[in-house]
């Protein structure tokens, strides 16, 4: 049974079978054809799976991130970063990845925050003088900072499936974040010099201080998320209700840039991001069931614990598994398929989960701009004038820069748990 049902799922993959289908029908083929156990359990599993607490969050962060971009967000968070940063060699590259980290605490989004930043930024920096392969290589890679800065989706489905603390790994989350954006800020530097692109006059502090309160607003969804959280005010499903109703206050109201029309459009399309998320949460739940009821679970982790049982080892194996699997899935699917398996390897040899949660939510963020299948490289073609070579020859350097930071995080736990061990007291 067990392997009908790998020779189908890999099947399934590789000729392109959306992934739930894939996940659950192998299950299901497997089951039907060599066990008695009734096939109603694979629908019991499904909604089982869905039957969690925390996983409530997912549909209003998706929906904060498009409320907030829908209302005009994008505009004012390119704007600050840009007085920020722009004044340096390399200085929209730059503003390319502080926007990114900005958006990336509101929208919880790899892809949205490409598009949401992309868009404006791509045809500015090449009017400034910069390259088209960097331009949109700086965009996609930048753009994974969506899935790391939190509040992350792919970090509350790490903790839906391992029982982790979500609070605890959005603090991981900042650390991990504040790292990747510093690895990227100077290869822009670099790049800048190469290309001779010269940097803009600073702006007076009165432009400044006008561009933090135009986007303040916007800037203040993270806060009360993070700030509610830690203040023991709500608790993260609660502080991602709380979002969307600023967010729906803040653009309706204090912005004004659409419609209710449009509003309500971000809605539909927030509806249909949260139900691709959702089904396969759905699905991987169903093999989860699978896998340990048939002890495939356990045989995998022995066999990974047989190669060796040195924590520096099995990160190395963990990273390696995750960047491959990361160039054919998404960051979500590869959380809810191989979170809970390197869960309980991790915790056999010592590994911290939350250390672990945030190296996993890296690799994902890694893969998403990662060829072949790196969903950053096929949303940069909705940008003016990119394709997807152009975007693939332009993210290879900072595949390199990633796996660095990559390497400094996964060997440094201090970088990413120095806030949690502060805010919980280790």
């Amino acid at each position: 049974m067990v392997i009908t049902f790998l020779v189908l799922l890999a099947v399934l993959m590789l000729v392109g079978t959306p992934i739930f289908i894939a996940l659950a029908g192998s299950v299901t083929v497997a089951m039907g054809s060599f066990s008695h156990i009734p096939l109603a359990i694979v629908a019991e599993r499904l909604f089982a799976g869905l039957d969690k607490f925390p996983l409530m969050a997912i549909p209003f962060f998706i929906l904060t991130g498009s409320l907030m971009s829908a209302g005009g967000l994008s505009q004012r968070i390119i704007r600050l970063a840009n007085l920020l940063v722009g004044r340096f060699t390399g200085g929209m590259g730059m503003t390319a990845v502080s926007a990114s980290m900005f958006f990336g605490a509101i929208s919880g989004s790899s892809p949205a925050t490409v598009v949401s930043v992309g868009s404006l930024l791509y045809p500015a920096m090449r009017k400034e003088g910069y390259s088209g392969q960097f331009s949109i290589g700086v965009l996609v890679s930048a753009g994974s900072l969506g899935i790391i800065i939190p509040p992350s989706v792919v970090m509350i489905v790490y903790a839906a499936v391992t029982g982790v603390s979500v609070g605890a790994l959005f603090m991981a989350g900042v650390g991990a974040g504040l790292l990747y954006a510093a690895c990227l800020l100077p290869y822009c530097w670099y790049r800048a010099k190469k290309d001779g692109v010269t940097p803009v006059e600073p702006p007076s502090w009165g432009e400044v201080l006008a561009g933090f309160k135009d986007a303040s607003w916007g800037l203040g969804v993270p806060l009360v998320v993070l700030g509610g959280i830690y203040l023991g005010i709500f608790t993260p499903t609660e502080a991602a209700a709380v979002s969307v109703v600023y967010a729906l206050l803040v653009s309706a109201l204090i912005y004004r840039e659409k419609s209710f029309a449009e509003l309500f459009q971000s809605m539909i399309e927030a509806a249909t991001t949260t139900a691709q998320v959702m089904i396969i949460l759905a699905a991987a739940s169903v093999l989860a069931w699978f896998l340990s009821s048939n002890g495939l679970a356990a045989m995998l982790a022995n066999a990974i614990l047989s190669l060796s049982e040195n924590p520096y080892h099995i990160f190395l194996l963990i990273n390696v598994t995750v960047l491959i699997a990361g160039m054919f899935l998404d960051a979500s699917s590869i959380m809810v398929i191989l979170a809970p398996l390197f869960y309980t390897v991790g915790m056999r040899v010592g590994i911290d989960p939350v250390h672990l949660g945030a190296v996993l939510t890296v690799n994902g963020a890694i893969g998403m701009f990662t060829p072949p299948f790196g969903l950053n490289l096929f949303v940069a073609g909705t940008i003016n004038g990119v394709d997807y070579v152009q975007a693939v020859r332009g993210a290879l350097p900072f595949i390199g820069i990633a796996l660095f930071a990559l390497i400094l995080l996964t060997y440094i736990p201090a970088i990413s748990m120095w806030l949690p061990n502060m805010v919980y007291g280790g």
